[in-house]
This record gives structure tokens, C-alpha cells and sequence, in this order.
């Protein structure tokens, strides 16, 4: 029942080349830093990455980008990634843009055992290009399949040893869909304690959804971009 492993690089020792890999966070808030670090470290290539955006250029997911690592993006956000951008046009990298909403139900779905759903979003637009419509009390939706990957990397701020976890604040974001939706589900915590510590109604991801966890470390804790302006 004890989930830990040692650090990053054994948390990640089965992912290869080709994977479907989905990854925690929101622009820089509540990513893994650890595990992407492992598996730029691991060099595997042809990756599927499903995740809100691909960081930014040298930070987060952008390491694995300008390693060359990924040949397939889900997500929803294309940002200030100036190498994505290039990458995209180049046709190194296929982009998948998803509505934010549709991005994260469509992962709750997936781990749910929903294959599919209908929603209103994108109708009409080239979001419904090629998707089965339906009309329901005359509005019309599209349908919308689940997202699953073969691992999901995750980050959460407390952990214990069984895998149950709790996220702080804004850094929850897409992680415990993520969490639910792969097959393999890896947790880098900043807090690694001893089953029974967490108060169990605060448990956000229950460990069964947990297959390995490790306390991470060298956190920079990055915002994408700082904005302030004079007070007057």
C-alpha cells in the first residue's frame, strides 16, 4: 500500500517513447517541476501532452518542448510560447486547441467511464468541424469525446504515504481530473507525510486514483507573467 518512490526519475522510470502523458497546472501554477524535469532528463520522444498549455518558453512544459520531446498537443491556451508558435507553423508540432471548459470536462469524463457528452460550446465553429451534432430542446451541441492518457503527472501540495492528496488554492486547477483519467497516475507533493495526518474530509484526490508519489523538491514556483503599474 505504500506508494512512494525514491524521486522523479523512478517515478517516471516506464514512461516511453510515444506515451500519452497528461500534466498538472495552469500556465506555471500547480505544475509538476520535478517530473518534467525527469522525463526531459529520460529523453523520451513522440509524446502526446495533454495539458491547459505548454508553459513558456524555457520553463515548465517549454523544456520539453525545445527538447524536441513532444509530437502532439491537447490543451487550451497557447500563451507567450514564441517556440510553440514557430514549432506549430512548421509542422513539428500538431496542436489540438480545446474550450477551456470542454478541455476539463471531457478529462472528468474520461475518468468518469463517460466515452462522450454533449455540449454547446464551439457549435457552428471549426471547435464541430467533423463531430456528430444533435439538436436538444432546439439548441443545438456537439459531441465531445473523453480524454484518457497512459500517465498523468500530478502536483499537489500534501500528500501521504498511500497517495491521498490535497491541493492549495489555485494550484488544484486541472490536476484531480488528471489524477482520474490515466492509467498510471504519478504525485510529486511538497509535503510527504505519514497516512492519517491529512484531515480526510479535505482529501481532494483519493488514493485509489494514486499509483506513485514522491516529495519534490527546488520548487521556483514561477507566475507566467508579472503585471503591476504605478500607484498614484
Amino acid at each position: 500500500m505504500n506508494k512512494v518512490v525514491a524521486n522523479a526519475d523512478e517515478a517516471v522510470r516506464d514512461i516511453s517513447d510515444g506515451a500519452i502523458v497528461m500534466v498538472g497546472g495552469f500556465g506555471l501554477c500547480g505544475i509538476p517541476e520535478n517530473l518534467i524535469r525527469a522525463l526531459v532528463r529520460k529523453g523520451v520522444k513522440n509524446l502526446t501532452t495533454i495539458s491547459n498549455n505548454v508553459g513558456v518558453d524555457g520553463l515548465g512544459m517549454g523544456l520539453l518542448l525545445s527538447a524536441g520531446q513532444i509530437r502532439k498537443h491537447i490543451g487550451t491556451y497557447v500563451g507567450e510560447n514564441k517556440l510553440l508558435e514557430r514549432m506549430v507553423l512548421e509542422g513539428k508540432v500538431e496542436l489540438d486547441l480545446v474550450p477551456q471548459g470542454t478541455f476539463s470536462e471531457r478529462m472528468r469524463a474520461g475518468g468518469a467511464g463517460i466515452p462522450a457528452f454533449f455540449t454547446p460550446t464551439g457549435v457552428g465553429t471549426i471547435v464541430a468541424e467533423n463531430k456528430e451534432t444533435r439538436e436538444f430542446d432546439g439548441r443545438m451541441y456537439v459531441m465531445e469525446h473523453a480524454l484518457k492518457a497512459d500517465f498523468a503527472l500530478v502536483k499537489a501540495w500534501k500528500g501521504d504515504k498511500w497517495g491521498n492528496l490535497v491541493y492549495r488554492k489555485t494550484a488544484r486547477n486541472f490536476n484531480p481530473m488528471m489524477a482520474a483519467a490515466a492509467k498510471v497516475t504519478i504525485a510529486e507533493v511538497e509535503h510527504l507525510v505519514d497516512v492519517g495526518e491529512l484531515e480526510s474530509d479535505l482529501i481532494h484526490t483519493p488514493s485509489v486514483y494514486v499509483n506513485r508519489i514522491f516529495q519534490g523538491e527546488l520548487y521556483e514556483r514561477r507566475i507566467e507573467k508579472r503585471t503591476t503599474r504605478k500607484v498614484s
